[in-house]
């Protein structure tokens, strides 16, 4: 292949993916505005008009945002390539620390702080403006900082090692380099799992035991039900940040750990958040996790042996504008470039990610009752002003969770 006919082919994958991606929320902006006034018959004994019209409000306003991020974000793309950046940022670090793993690490760090620095004014807008206009958000621009720094430590001790490794691999391990590659991401994924609940998320909120010993001993009985063991049931202080609320179970192996928000806690009974949790813990009986860790570590793979074909091919790099390769540029080139082709398949994720929320919810409906489940779940629909009325294609391409009315009306079949 010649670097012009996949620079054609690049740049139409680009162009078709923003096409749909912008159409698609075209699709569901009009689709929610067009429900706004009436709410479904399903739920109109248990949501208000007012209560409806918040929600759509809302989600156009999100739709707004995301219209606008994705043509930046293809901006940005086509800045990095053709634009020059990447191998601007290569030449930088090479001028700075030299060629090598150094070099390759330096580039990548500073692309990723560019990259944070451009999102930035969308996370700014999202927190400070979308949700402070609905009442949700509690972040004060300190927190937000200081979360924001926390974040990239967190990467960089992360991701910077790894990224070393790898460029280690490529210098180093032959035509296979990509097999090592993967194995040691899988291996920081799974480290980083473990360590989730105990290390990194305590360092950003403050988790105390569930007091409420009532509660406390139906939650566990419902996980010994489930056979589930957990190292504890905690209360995260989710109000620091939103007034949103939710419940999960977070971790591997032995530091799994049960977690209700405080702002849950305030607005459900017990029955309800016991079956809220109920649908959680379905998805540890239905060993969820470890089925998406299987097709995701999969797919890791797949990439990864396409990346390491692609790194010898010249055309990829001079289709994507880089006349000097280098091991960095060809990560980061991949993993730019990828994205562009996958997005019209995502659909695929969204339903295998659906069929896992229908059987979570069996669970919890064999376990609970349906009524404590439609309940706590309309409950938290209206607290968290999601739309009842999403335009079902949207629905299909970007829902990891079913439509209300199509998992209440499943829930009520069960």
């Amino acid at each position: 292949m010649s670097a012009d006919t996949f620079t054609l082919i690049f740049l139409t994958a680009l162009v078709l993916s923003v096409s749909l991606q912008l159409w698609l929320k075209w699709r569901h902006r009009r689709h929610v505005l067009a429900h706004r006034e009436r709410v479904p018959a399903e739920f109109a004994a248990v949501i208000t008009p007012d209560d409806h019209r918040k929600a759509a409000d809302y989600t156009v306003s999100q739709i707004n945002l995301a219209c606008i991020a994705v043509v930046w974000e293809a901006l940005w793309v086509l800045a990095l390539t053709y634009g020059g950046l990447i191998a601007w940022f290569d030449s930088l670090a090479r001028q700075w620390v030299g060629g090598g793993i150094a070099g390759g690490v330096l580039m990548i760090a500073l692309l990723s702080v560019a990259m944070a620095l451009v999102n930035l004014p969308f996370t700014l807008w999202a927190t400070f403006v979308i949700e402070e206009r609905f009442g949700f958000n509690k972040t004060t621009p300190g927190l937000f900082v200081v979360d924001m720094l926390k974040h990239a430590v967190i990467q960089a001790l992360l991701l910077l090692p790894l990224t070393a490794l790898v460029l280690w691999f490529l210098g180093h391990a032959g035509s296979l380099w990509w097999l090592y590659a993967w194995a040691a991401w899988v291996v920081v994924g799974l480290v980083t799992m473990a360590i989730y609940p105990t290390v990194i998320l305590p360092w950003f909120n403050r988790f105390t035991p569930l007091e409420d010993q009532a509660l406390k001993r139906r939650v566990e009985a419902l996980a010994e039900r489930g056979g589930f063991k957990a190292s504890g049931v905690f209360v995260m202080d989710g109000s620091r940040r939103s007034s949103h609320g939710n419940a999960f179970f977070v971790g591997f192996g032995r530091t799994k750990r049960i977690v209700f928000y405080d702002t849950l806690i305030d607005k459900l009974n017990h029955d309800q958040i016991e079956a809220v949790l109920a649908h959680e813990v379905g998805h540890f009986v239905h060993r969820h996790l470890i089925k998406r860790l299987v097709v995701l570590f999969g797919i890791g793979l797949l990439f990864m042996g396409l990346l390491g074909w692609l790194k010898g091919q010249s055309w990829f790099f001079e289709g994507l504008g880089i006349s000097t390769p280098s091991d960095a540029a060809a990560l980061v080139l991949f993993f730019t470039a990828i994205p562009v082709f996958i997005f019209p398949f995502g659909w695929i994720a969204s339903y295998g990610s659906r069929r896992h929320e229908y059987e979570a919810d069996r669970y919890a409906v064999a376990q609970t009752g349906r009524e404590p489940l439609i309940e706590g779940l309309v409950q938290m629909y209206r607290d968290n002003a999601v739309t009842l009325t999403p335009d079902p294609l949207h629905s299909l391409f970007y829902d990891s969770h079913p439509p209300a009315f199509l998992r209440i009306a499943a829930m009520k079949r069960a």
